[in-house]
């Protein structure tokens, strides 16, 4: 998966999932004008398998992260590219909760079942998917929403091996992670973990794990 090799940067002409946009605006009389991104809202989904007593938390590279943390050169060509042997591509992975943007006709829960099953593998009732609370993402730049569910899983629920779907380009490894090492994730600054993986755990362990 961290195998990353002829790594180039470009403008972005077009995507199917982000939109680049400057809004303008008048604020106390004062005219102000804003750079931002256009983007999906999503889901995601902190998972906690009760036969094993683990979270089950998902691992992928994520280019975004990758290359805030490199520096590219221009090539004789005038090509921006990275050197990857100076920057591998375990830089760019990150350790995430199960989930997946709202980009279909599907509700808010109904794409945390689907995303469990074709992301970890775990066939889960809706019922037993439960909505913790919602919050904004990247305030700065898309003030996207995020809904964060919480879901019990058991082994009998696992039906597939997950990795999410090859013919969309995905390549995700499941992992599973004790409690006492979830509780250690929250601080490690080692890894790349997202803030909502960190405000669910700490949900968790506040409202859930009474050992």
């Amino acid at each position: 998966m961290e195998k990353i090799a002829n790594v180039t940067v470009r403008p972005c002409q077009q995507s199917k999932f982000i939109k680049p946009l400057t809004i303008d605006y008048t604020q106390n009389d004062e005219k102000k004008s804003w750079d931002l991104i256009s983007e999906h809202d999503d889901v995601a989904i902190l998972t906690f398998n009760k036969t094993r007593e683990q979270f089950v938390f998902v691992k992928q590279f994520r280019p975004a992260v990758y290359l805030k943390d490199v520096t590219t050169h221009k090539d004789e060509d005038g090509v921006e590219r990275v050197d990857t042997d100076k920057f591998p591509g375990s830089m760019g992975l990150c350790l995430e909760l199960c989930a997946g943007i709202l980009d279909k006709s599907h509700s808010a829960q109904e794409t945390a079942q689907l995303e469990l099953m074709e992301e970890c593998g775990y066939k889960v009732p809706l019922d037993s998917i439960q909505k913790i609370t919602t919050f904004r993402g990247g305030v700065g730049s898309s003030g996207s929403l995020q809904t964060l569910f919480y879901a019990e899983v058991t082994d009998a629920m696992q039906v597939g091996k997950g990795g999410g779907l090859a013919e969309e380009g995905e390549m995700i490894e499941v992992v599973h992670m004790s409690v006492e090492e979830g509780q250690k994730l929250i601080f490690d600054e080692t890894v790349n973990r997202p803030s909502g993986l960190l405000f669910g755990l700490m949900w968790f362990f506040s409202t859930k794990w009474q050992k």
